[in-house]
């Protein structure tokens, strides 16, 4: 057994997850400069059914865009499979996310989906070269958000 080439091979895995999660994070904290920066500067990118999205400007100009009404988002991630071969990799990652607009706190979006990437080293980093987002499921919940709040405060009184 190859000691250096499998710990090399077990440091790539877990920077692409790094990688993947991050993106994840940063989008629900709209830190796009830090989106941006994990992407190659040609990615393409196609969530659902919109048409792909040429460079990473771009995605995460449409990103920024489509989530302008969301309050608060929660991407919950599940890095499934990573195959690295060499300096390119590609990766499956199942996807929940709660997503909650300024407009209706009272209503949550989920989407449940499938991301299938390819990663890129470019200096030493792993980079999004390729994003593409299988939407499997999406519904919206209604629950009424000052209901945990009376409840959890009619408890301390109590």
């Amino acid at each position: 057994m190859d000691i250096e080439r499998v710990l090399r091979d077990l440091l790539d895995r877990q920077q692409i997850e790094d990688t993947l999660y991050r993106y994840a994070s940063t989008i629900d904290s709209k830190d796009y400069p830090t989106l941006r920066s994990l992407f190659v500067d040609d990615a393409v990118g196609q969530y659902g059914e919109f048409p792909p999205i040429h460079g990473a400007d771009e995605i995460v100009h449409w990103i920024d865009e489509a989530t302008q009404d969301r309050a608060w988002q929660h991407h919950k991630l599940t890095v499934y499979h990573v195959d690295v071969d060499g300096d390119d990799a590609k990766a499956l990652t199942y996807h929940t996310s709660h997503q909650k607009t300024v407009d209706d706190p009272d209503t949550v979006i989920v989407i449940v989906a499938r991301y299938h990437d390819v990663l890129r080293r470019v200096d030493g980093t792993w980079k999004i070269a390729s994003k593409v987002m299988e939407i499997g499921w999406m519904e919206e919940r209604h629950f009424p958000q000052a209901a945990p709040a009376a409840a959890a405060a009619a408890s301390a009184d109590s």
